[in-house]
């Protein structure tokens, strides 16, 4: 499966690369770096409403197991709210800059795979 275009804004794009210089490295950091290096950056007033950015609430579906999610995905920091999903969780990282309808495949543990699907995002602030 090829991996659908994304899109993210300035604003995003300069924020987790700092988040990412702070975080001690670990290996699934390196998913979320090869999303921001093919991504199309543009400015935050550019990025169309149905677009997943950070602190916005997606709903997505898991294919492989036909369960439907509803999180926000925000930095580590702010996990300690119900309902969240870090940006550098696998998951996380595969859902930044998705639009509605697209899916993307993405590892998850014991090296399978799973195709997630963007339902909806809710992107108040």
């Amino acid at each position: 499966m090829i991996k659908p275009k994304i899109i993210i804004s300035n604003e995003d794009y300069d924020a987790l690369q700092a988040m990412l210089e702070k975080e001690t490295f670990m290996p699934s950091h390196d998913l979320l770096i090869a999303e921001l290096d093919r991504a199309k950056i543009v400015a935050k007033v550019k990025l169309p409403n149905n677009v997943v950015r950070m602190n916005s609430t997606v709903t997505f579906t898991m294919l492989s197991t036909q369960k439907t999610f509803s999180l926000k995905l925000v930095y580590p920091k702010d996990t300690k709210e119900s309902g969240t999903l870090s940006i550098l969780t696998p998951v996380g990282s595969a859902l930044i800059g998705l639009s509605i309808g697209q899916e993307i495949e993405w590892p998850i543990e014991n090296n399978k795979t799973t195709v997630v699907h963007i339902d909806s995002i809710d992107c108040t602030d």
